[in-house]
């Protein structure tokens, strides 16, 4: 594996709003020779570079080769309303994400970068936060030396899933996000095409170590 060019990928979550955003990007940065993807449906893309593997997430460690890359990205994310439970929410945003990351360093993977959420704790009163920050906390034990944890509050773009409450932020938070100064910067909207460029960025920066990023 090649720190500098030639570098290989593999990406969990591209077909979701953050997820399609990255896998773009990988497929235009000349420094990725290879983009592996994780999927459980065919993608449109039909780059030379892309390796797409429709794959089953309960069966993961039966994959364990396809981790021996440079930098594995993390973009599974749910809601419980779409995941159908609490269960299967914890499922795809806890044990999912976990399992990625603990095969990434067994498998010799030199960084994970994962989406979170603004507010993860695992203390926290709200069960989805709890999750994320329960996501976090397992990822640091198990995957690699260097991980990258971003925290997006909320997303702005598209969505294949129909979302009503987040399209009314979404329509408010252009003028809401200026009121949010100070510490509450990290509340404001992002849009997902931003969070894919600093997920990016993170992997090839070369920064090293365990960290979180807010964006502001």
């Amino acid at each position: 594996m090649s720190e500098n060019s030639n570098r290989t990928a593999l990406i969990a979550g591209a077909t979701g709003a953050v997820g399609r955003e990255l896998l773009s990007l990988l497929l235009k940065e000349a420094r990725y020779s290879e983009v592996h993807v994780l999927t459980r449906r065919p993608l449109a893309h039909n780059e030379a570079k892309l390796l797409t593997h429709e794959i089953d997430f309960e069966q993961l460690d039966k994959h364990r080769a396809l981790f021996a890359v440079d930098d594995v990205f993390c973009c599974l994310g749910s809601t419980i309303k779409q995941a159908g439970s609490k269960a299967a929410f914890e499922r795809v945003d806890h044990d999912y994400v976990e399992a990625l990351a603990k095969l990434a360093n067994q498998a010799g993977a030199r960084r994970f970068v994962m989406v979170s959420a603004v507010g993860a704790n695992p203390k926290a009163l709200s069960f989805y936060s709890r999750v994320k920050g329960r996501a976090e906390a397992d990822v640091r034990k198990v995957g690699p030396p260097t991980i990258h944890i971003v925290r997006p509050s909320l997303l702005m773009g598209d969505r294949d899933e129909r979302r009503p409450g987040e399209a009314v932020a979404q329509r408010l938070m252009p003028a809401l996000n200026p009121l949010l100064a100070g510490g509450l910067r990290r509340y404001r909207g992002i849009h997902t095409k931003d969070v894919a460029k600093k997920m990016l960025a993170l992997a090839l920066d070369g920064s090293e170590g365990r960290q979180v990023h807010h964006f502001d």
